[in-house]
């Protein structure tokens, strides 16, 4: 299998592309030993281990711009790439595959994540025999041995469950595989769901008691990032409610619920809700972020890290278009939903009579639709009139943020705010950033409590006071309890998976919610709307919605192809309809 073919140590190629934390957190991501050494070599010293092990953290990925300059959720309804090659903009999105662009997510992540498993393997296998280095006392070095086998199943657990978003069950291997053999030829039997899942939840509860308590980024600042029992339970609580869900059914509603009301019971106590939106997104776990649970570290950025995702009037290229279905999906500030009916992916219902019937007692107007919205919008979503860097967002043809002739000008009428931090944008483009990616924070902690016990138990007051929860934080303090539309089961699923879209846009979250609601053909090929803004002479402007893309989904595409490569050599099982 020569796509997981590689040498013992970190390929030079992965080290470059992935930013260490030394500046800030420590530097455990960048302790690699030298490529030239052997598995004997690595194993032979303790520090060489040392650096083996903080290597495979390297395999987390940074979600931003990460297929091909596009993002995930330019691959769903929340929005759409800017620039034509973009990799989701020229293949998921026409329901090709096989595209090259779209490769580093449909095909380079089976490889990707196989590496991992393989390090992780290696480090379990052989760290039992690894001398003790002689400035560690007996105490501490069981103490890390012990933390970095936990370290090593939570983080092989992980790249399994990312494994099986993209392609299902696949062979579970816990062997060191000879990297100049044919590798996974001898583990092509693919498990069932239910005994794939098992195994990664058993990983997870087994592993949680080994890793280390959180760190204290005050006293700790070297073990920052690094997996703590926290992110164990955490994870878990994410991969409970998948196997509740409708497309899987391995777990019982209430099972998913208790899983994430034992995390809070649990944990809940070291974390909460930022006290802002955007700080939650943007502020790091060092500086005082207690929200977030699991991320990858990185150092600080410039204005390259987000020049593909900034306005072209700000010399940007566009990037990242959130979608007029995202922006359909916000609520008013006054608490009440702009549009009467939502459907089973949270989004409104469209009928093709653009746009969704208005629910006048919230006080949308399509005359203005930005005013009086969900403080979370605007956190999220630069529009017409926003203003960013001491500037407002021009998005009419012509305008500032829609030049005439610029290919890259925004096709949705929006630019991305989220992740994109302004301040990079001082003096000249010339500031720095922390952009770590988030791959779980409390808020969906509180999310999967209230969707799970919604299954259970129906609307009952503790999912409308944990809903309430992040409302209250986005400054929407109105009673979810007052609102007589959400008091029907169904009714509060569709709201729950509202929110997930708006809390949890641009986090990778939404490709895999309407995968798991089994309501991905609906929510994934429905076209792409957008906004066209003109102004008349006094300068006030009119809104039009408009089809920016009619997208493509169809049943297969649920799960990804198998790389061909990998079928040919081994004859390994593909996905239904990838045959």
């Amino acid at each position: 299998m020569n796509t997981i073919r590689y040498t013992i140590l970190l390929l030079l190629a992965a080290t470059m592309c992935l930013t260490s934390c030394e500046e800030m957190f420590g530097d455990f991501l960048d302790k690699q030993p030298s490529n030239e050494l052997t598995d004997k070599e690595v194993f032979a010293l303790w520090t060489n281990a040392e650096k083996f092990h903080y290597d495979t953290y390297n395999f987390l990925r940074h979600g931003a711009g990460r297929v091909n300059r596009s993002w995930m959720d330019a691959a769903t309804d929340l929005a759409h790439t800017s620039y034509t090659t973009g990799g989701v903009r020229t293949s998921f999105n026409i329901g090709n595959y096989y595209a090259a662009t779209g490769a580093p997510e449909l095909i380079d992540s089976w490889e990707h994540y196989y590496r991992g498993i393989r390090k992780c393997n290696m480090l379990l296998n052989n760290i039992d025999t690894v001398p003790r280095a002689a400035d560690l006392s007996v105490e501490n070095h069981e103490r890390d041995k012990m933390n970095f086998k936990s370290e090593s199943r939570f983080l092989r657990a992980y790249f399994y469950w990312e494994l099986f978003l993209r392609y299902g069950p696949v062979p579970i291997i816990q062997d060191v595989l000879d990297p100049d053999g044919e590798l996974i030829a001898g583990y092509v039997d693919r498990p069932s769901a239910s005994e794939f899942l098992s195994f990664v939840t058993r990983e997870l509860t087994e592993c949680e008691s080994g890793l280390m308590d959180k760190p204290d980024p005050a006293t700790q600042d070297n073990l920052v990032g690094r997996a703590c029992k926290p992110m164990a339970a955490a994870l878990r609580s994410r991969v409970v409610l998948y196997m509740a869900s409708p497309r899987y059914g391995l777990a019982t509603w209430q099972a998913a619920a208790d899983t994430a009301a034992n995390f809070i019971a649990k944990y809940g106590s070291m974390y909460g809700l930022q006290p802002d939106y955007a700080s939650a997104i943007l502020t790091v776990v060092h500086q005082g972020n207690n929200e977030v649970i699991f991320w990858r570290n990185d150092t600080r950025v410039g204005w390259s890290a987000i020049v593909d995702d900034s306005p072209v009037g700000e010399g940007g290229n566009g990037g990242l278009c959130p979608s007029q279905n995202l922006v359909d999906m916000y609520d008013m500030a006054n608490g009440l939903s702009p549009f009467t009916t939502y459907d089973a992916t949270g989004a409104p219902v469209y009928t093709g009579a653009l746009p969704p019937a208005v629910n006048t007692a919230s006080g949308y107007s399509e005359a203005t639709p930005y005013d009086g919205r969900d403080p979370r919008f605007y956190a999220t979503v630069l529009y017409h009139n926003s203003a960013w860097n001491g500037a407002s967002i021009d998005v009419t043809r012509g305008g500032r943020d829609n030049p005439t002739g610029n290919v890259n000008a925004t096709p949705t009428g929006y630019y991305a705010k989220k992740y994109i931090p302004e301040n990079i944008l001082a003096y000249n483009h010339s500031g720095t950033a922390y952009r770590n990616w988030i791959f779980i924070r409390y808020a969906e902690i509180l999310l999967n409590y209230a969707e799970a016990l919604n299954e259970a138990r129906g609307p009952v007051d503790e999912v409308f006071n944990t809903l309430q929860l992040l409302r209250n934080r986005a400054g929407m303090t109105t009673l979810l309890v007052d609102r007589s539309d959400l008091h029907a089961q169904s009714a509060m699923r569709n709201f729950i998976r509202k929110e997930r879209g708006v809390e949890l846009a641009f986090e990778e979250h939404r490709a895999w919610d309407v995968r798991r609601w089994n309501v991905a053909e609906e929510a994934l090929a429905r076209p792409l709307y957008g906004m066209e803004v003109s102004v008349d002479a006094s300068g006030t402007p009119t809104y039009a919605r408009k089809v920016v893309q009619q997208r493509v989904f169809s049943r297969k595409m649920y799960l990804y192809p198998i790389p061909e490569t990998e079928v040919w050599k081994t004859n390994i099982e593909n996905n239904e309809g990838w045959n």
